[in-house]
């Protein structure tokens, strides 16, 4: 459980259900809409959008951040959000599909508008990086924007390590933007 000051209630992160499948979309296609967190401007359909959480969800590497409803101000845990609202989500997956990168995981963690900058993503980062400790993962990387310090400072702040950019790695919104990696050793 995570206190969130401003708002004066508590965020509980757990793992995603299909329940939870509307809500990602929209903060994901938000991302997509007004952001370079996420380069690509394709959004996702309702049914694009359950095959992709639905291979998260098999893999165990979907979290949801929810704020309010029944067990979040108590400290209950349980699988269903029991009428939370859904604030931000992280998953893992593979880094490359090529058999040698199978213990490489690459993250993203997402804030709905609005919540950033009230330890949501601090809360998602933790448990998912302690989610794929437990999987036995050996690295995990993170590929950001340049220009988002702020993702920047949330990861080095869990120990991740900038091993490089590469200069005009994506394009959105007509401009060029460079991809900055950072890496965590999950392994001891």
């Amino acid at each position: 459980m995570v206190p969130i000051y401003e708002k004066r209630e508590v965020v509980r992160v757990r793992s995603a259900t299909t329940a939870d499948g509307e809500a990602i979309r929209a903060i994901r296609n938000h991302a997509v809409a007004t952001s370079t967190a996420l380069w690509t401007d394709t959004r996702q359909s309702p049914a694009d959008a359950a095959a992709w959480l639905a291979v998260h969800l098999a893999r165990g590497s979907a979290l949801v951040a929810e704020a309010g409803g029944q067990g979040c101000e108590s400290g209950e845990s349980g699988e269903s959000g029991e009428g939370g609202e859904i604030v931000g989500f992280a998953v893992y997956g593979p880094w490359r599909d090529l058999d040698g990168y199978r213990h490489t995981v690459e993250n993203s963690v997402y804030v709905r508008e609005g919540s950033q900058g009230l330890g949501i993503g601090r809360a998602l980062l933790g448990a998912l990086v302690d989610a794929a400790r437990a999987a036995g993962h050996h690295s995990m990387i993170a590929g950001i924007e340049s220009g988002n310090a702020p993702s920047v400072r949330l990861h080095r702040r869990f120990g991740f390590t900038e091993v490089g950019t590469v200069p005009e790695a994506g394009l959105k919104f007509g401009r060029w933007f460079d991809l900055t990696l950072m890496r965590l050793a999950l392994e001891g």
